[in-house]
């Protein structure tokens, strides 16, 4: 099934500067495989060595962020829209 996926302006350059791609799969792991196939660039940004999810990226299945679902495991559906947000650290 096609899901719209929304990237921040950080991940564009790895995209061919798209601001939101439409990519195929049943779960979040499998959406995550065929973005990162297509665009390899994005897999250091997305996944971690052991395939899992980066821990300075948040993910969301629509409104919900898919920690608190089932992870990469988390199902999606037709007209479902994943965001990716980079976790942003800082202070004095």
């Amino acid at each position: 099934m096609a899901i719209e996926i929304k990237l921040p302006t950080v991940l564009r350059a790895h995209a061919d500067g798209q601001s939101s791609v439409t990519v195929e799969g049943e779960t979040v792991g499998a959406i995550f495989s065929d973005l990162v196939e297509r665009f390899p660039g994005l897999r250091t940004n997305l996944l971690a060595a052991d395939g899992g999810l980066h821990k300075f990226v948040n993910v969301y299945l629509n409104d919900d962020d898919i920690r608190y679902l089932e992870q990469l495991n988390t199902a999606v559906t037709n007209g479902d829209e994943i965001t990716i947000l980079p976790a942003v650290a800082g202070g004095a």
